[in-house]
């Protein structure tokens, strides 16, 4: 029988925050694979968790994720561990655990700490619905594409950030988005944690005067629904009625239907578009 693969979450600064579920598979794992075995040493070591270690990164996703699935086929179980949170979120456990499904290989997950989460909730702004962005792409245009998918957003939004470029995407967010209400999480668990309820562009401001240190998480406020159908209202009637309709008749609707959407999208009456139409 095949093994199983543990994805473990591990503190994200505080190391009470390990559960004693998480150091008991640690322990019981035939191996554990980090993603910096460097860090995950001291955590190991504080625990006096002595469970041999593999290195599995961004780096040596493919190859190493192979030799893992054939370990795990072979019945041993291993533990996924990130240098600090969930694996799986914005890293490369995703790619294993993809591997290990297509494989018939076991996955189950030993919850804990994780920033996204732990921003959101400690952000004051709205938590039912809300897009997890991880790291913005460092690739400029790829980038410009997902800053443009945000404008329209109206869930809150989380963003991880490193410190020393935490302000040049404040002021990218700021122009994009607008200033939207803000919270800057830093440092979450740990002595020096702070959650500052701000603004896009008076963090922007704040953060050019005030060194930032320590990994941040940005947590921004969605567009409201009534914003996003004025722009987009804005948008449509800067267009003529005919090119309207043929953008929803090339999407494949029926026209009586491409007529009905036109008349919303453009706070008119069916009528009124008919009578456009005709004339």
């Amino acid at each position: 029988m095949a093994g199983t693969l543990y994805l473990c979450a591990t503190p994200i600064g505080n190391l009470e925050d390990m559960t004693y579920r998480c150091i008991r598979i640690l322990k019981e794992a035939d191996l554990i694979a980090a993603e910096d075995t460097r860090n995950s040493i001291k955590l190991l070591n504080y625990f006096e968790i002595r469970t041999p270690m593999t290195s599995y990164h961004e780096y040596n996703k493919i190859e190493k994720g192979r030799k893992l699935v054939e370990r795990l086929l072979g019945g041993e179980n291993i533990a996924l561990v990130t240098d600090a949170g969930t694996p799986g979120i914005s890293d490369p456990g995703e790619e294993l655990v993809r591997m290990c499904h297509e494989a018939g290989v076991p996955v189950t997950a030993v919850p804990g700490a994780a920033a996204c989460i732990t921003a959101l909730t400690l952000s004051g702004l709205p938590t039912r619905r809300f897009s997890f962005e991880a790291f913005l792409p460092s690739d400029k245009k790829e980038r410009r594409k997902v800053l443009k998918e945000m404008e329209r957003e109206t869930r809150t939004m989380v963003v991880y950030e490193a410190p020393h470029r935490l302000v040049r995407t404040l002021k990218e967010l700021s122009g994009t988005l607008g200033n939207r209400r803000t919270s800057i999480c830093r440092e979450l668990t740990k002595k020096h944690e702070t959650v500052f309820l701000t603004t896009l562009k008076e963090a922007g401001q704040y953060y050019e005067a005030h060194e930032p240190r320590g990994e941040c998480v940005i947590v921004i406020e969605g567009k409201s629904r009534e914003e996003l159908q004025e722009t987009e209202r804005a948008g449509w009637e800067e267009m003529s009625i005919l090119k309207h309709m043929e953008f929803y008749l090339d999407e494949g609707m029926e026209k009586k239907e491409a007529m009905k959407q036109v008349a919303k999208d453009r706070g008119v009456s069916k009528r009124e578009i008919y009578q456009a139409l005709l004339s």
